[in-house]
């Protein structure tokens, strides 16, 4: 099959869409990724430091989360947080990041690189993509600081990025519906437009159903006390405003099982 006949969306959860809509749940740590399995996700985007929207996860997570779970793992290949405008040297760290998830068992990548205008940044993504096969691609919220969405959605589809994660370039996935139901209906099923951000079981059905979308991307995740004792208050490990490090975020099994119950409802 050449690279321009491959029908996006089916890579990495071909079971799960008998059921009506495939769930993806961004998870970083193992725990996450157990619990998202365990509630229905069919896909798993492996991440660091959601609490940053997500960074390159560790070799070592990779090894273990795929001797734990069968589902689909895709991973982000991003080398830190902030803007997606990479320097000749991150370039580099990310293409050494995409062979090392591969050869450790990651089932897809997720990246994504803009200009400084705002734009998708064709080269490296060709370049990249290139380093990525034959795995899928999903170009991740980068998207969502593009400059013009309708035309970069071209450029993605052009390029052969099998999915698109977005909020419809606003502050959640509701916020921004017009835009991914536009998106949608421009794609056309030649490529995956799925909806992510701010996704909970008080919204989706609506999301859903007024995107037309057949994927979505959430977190499910809730806070779970620190197991430790001896606590020192007056010390933090990141930032002023970094989370308490005795709060721990971490997929839930039963916000998962309630947003596939959802999904599965919606037919």
């Amino acid at each position: 099959m050449k690279r321009g006949d491959r029908k996006p969306g089916t890579e990495g959860g071909r079971a799960r869409m008998a059921n009506g809509f495939l769930m993806e749940v961004c998870v970083d740590s193992v725990e996450s990724a157990v619990n998202a399995e365990r509630g229905g996700a069919g896909r798993l985007e492996l991440c660091a430091n959601l609490m940053e929207g997500g960074t390159t996860p560790s070799i070592g997570l990779l090894q273990v989360v795929k001797q734990c779970i069968r589902v689909p793992v895709f991973v982000m290949i991003r080398p830190r947080g902030g803007d997606f405008l990479y320097s000749d040297r991150e370039v580099e760290v990310m293409k050494a990041d995409v062979r090392l998830a591969k050869q450790y068992g990651a089932d897809g990548l997720v990246f994504g690189a803009l200009t400084e205008d705002g734009r998708v940044d064709t080269e490296l993504c060709t370049a990249l993509l290139a380093v990525s096969r034959p795995l899928p691609v999903t170009f991740h919220r980068a998207f969502d600081m593009v400059y013009d969405p309708l035309a970069a959605l071209e450029t993605l589809i052009s390029l052969g990025f099998e999915r698109v994660l977005t909020s419809g370039c606003d502050s959640s996935a509701l916020e921004g519906l017009p835009l991914i139901k536009r998106l949608t209906e421009q794609a056309k099923g030649r490529i995956v437009v799925v909806p992510g951000g701010g996704i909970t079981e008080r919204n989706l059905q609506r999301i859903l159903e007024g995107s037309g979308a057949s994927e979505f991307h959430c977190s499910a995740r809730s806070a779970s006390d620190s197991g430790m004792k001896f606590r020192n208050p007056t010390v933090t490990m990141g930032g002023y405003l970094s989370a308490s490090e005795y709060s721990i975020k971490v997929a839930d099994v039963a916000k998962v099982r309630t947003l596939n119950a959802i999904a599965k409802n919606i037919l």
